[in-house]
């Protein structure tokens, strides 16, 4: 089998600019979940989320900052070290390809545009909304950039999709159809119509303390925080990476992407074990063989039960951990920022912690790692769901 090897990593994130000051900040426990303020609120419900730092801004040339969506700008940087990381590739165009997820494409510049229509009228809104709102403007810009021309692809299967993306990815080598593959999630969803739409449906943590609100498989979860970011990695053919000099820092050996088809927001767990059962026969690993879990894990009270009853059905014990507890749930790229905390776990052998999850909930038996915790292990799990019963699972590896 065709081995699928990680050579870079890009991550803006709330918890920093960049892949080195994300993976610091989660092996640290430390919270990038923050107040907003009114121009980002406004009558929202709820007042807190997990931003990007918006000095962000200042590595990027004024015309990308016009004419490009948060979401397309997140993706570009990431991308852009990810690149720079893995050694800027040599590679024909023609076998280079990028697959960048995202669950809400452009929502802030049709929130923001709708809003200069109807205040200041049609002729101030921007020239470049069309392109700025397409939800495959971050896999298509990212090709741009790069001269990619195997495929952009744009998975947008809500909270599963940078996961998805990375599974294409990988496909995208195995098949033969490409050599490198620049792959990950993007998401910049955190505005006042998103924010009330979540309220409403009570998918949102109403705590008021922001670096307490999250909090995975505790017993007193209420719900998620809303976040933003992007994370790339660079998937390359193992031997071509090889043949290179290229650094690995990983592999994704494992991929399982299912649907329930039963009902938009209530998953499936049977159908959820059903995947993570795939994905490891994919990698041809046992339950027994998987030293840590990178849960889904929002925090909200059904979903952390049934991604817990999906573990047991799926007969993996291995320690687990839910990074969103500090970065709140970044949405479409979410499933790939678990893939870079999983994959740097595995480098270091340290599991980032859980936090503000102190007392389990009584019904989920399995290992929650709330503290940082060193660890020897060779092969994690990263599962990834979202609404509309989109499931992802990855396996990977270090070695």
């Amino acid at each position: 089998m065709t081995r699928v090897a990680v050579t870079g990593f890009g991550a803006l994130t709330p918890l920093g600019l960049g892949a080195e000051p994300t993976w610091s900040a989660l092996r640290a426990g430390r919270s990038g979940i923050r107040q907003i303020g009114a121009e980002i609120a406004d009558n929202a419900p709820v007042r807190i989320a997990g931003m990007v730092d918006p000095a962000y801004v200042e590595a990027l040339p004024v015309r990308e900052r016009r004419r490009l969506d948060r979401a397309e700008q997140f993706t570009l940087l990431a991308g852009r070290e990810a690149w720079a990381m893995a050694g800027r590739p040599a590679v024909d165009p023609d076998r280079l390809a990028t697959a960048i997820g995202t669950a809400y494409g452009g929502i802030g510049s049709i929130v923001a545009n709708e809003h200069i229509r109807v205040t200041k009228g049609a002729r101030q809104v921007s020239p470049h909304l069309v392109t700025m709102l397409l939800p495959n403007g971050p896999a298509a810009w990212l090709s741009i950039e790069l001269g990619a021309r195997a495929g952009a692809h744009a998975p947008t299967t809500a909270c599963a999709a940078g996961a998805e993306a990375l599974a294409t990815g990988v496909n995208l080598i195995r098949s033969g159809t490409a050599d490198v593959v620049v792959a990950g999630g993007a998401d910049a969803g955190v505005t006042p119509l998103s924010l009330t739409g979540f309220a409403q449906m009570r998918a949102l943590s109403t705590n008021p303390d922001p670096a307490s609100a999250s909090r995975p498989f505790d017993q007193d979860r209420d719900g998620f925080v809303l976040a933003e970011g992007a994370v790339v990695l660079v998937l390359e053919r193992e031997d071509h990476a090889r043949a290179r000099g290229a650094a690995v820092h990983g592999y994704i050996d494992g991929t399982a992407v299912t649907s329930d088809g039963r009902d938009i927001v209530n998953a499936d767990p049977a159908n959820q074990a059903r995947t993570i059962t795939r994905a490891l026969r994919d990698a041809e690993a046992e339950p027994a063989d998987v030293g840590l879990v990178h849960a889904h894990a929002t925090s909200t009270p059904a979903g952390d039960r049934n991604e817990s009853d999906a573990l047991t059905a799926a007969g993996i014990a291995a320690p687990v951990t839910a990074t969103k507890s500090m970065t709140g749930h970044m949405l479409g790229a979410a499933g790939a920022a678990g893939t870079f905390a999983a994959l740097q776990a595995l480098r270091h052998q340290v599991i980032p912690p859980t936090v503000n999850t102190e007392s389990v909930d009584p019904e989920i038996p399995h290992d929650i790692v709330t503290t940082v915790r060193g660890a020897d292990m060779g092969v994690a799990l990263v599962n990834s769901f979202g609404f509309g019963g989109h499931n992802v699972a990855l396996v990977v590896r270090s070695r």
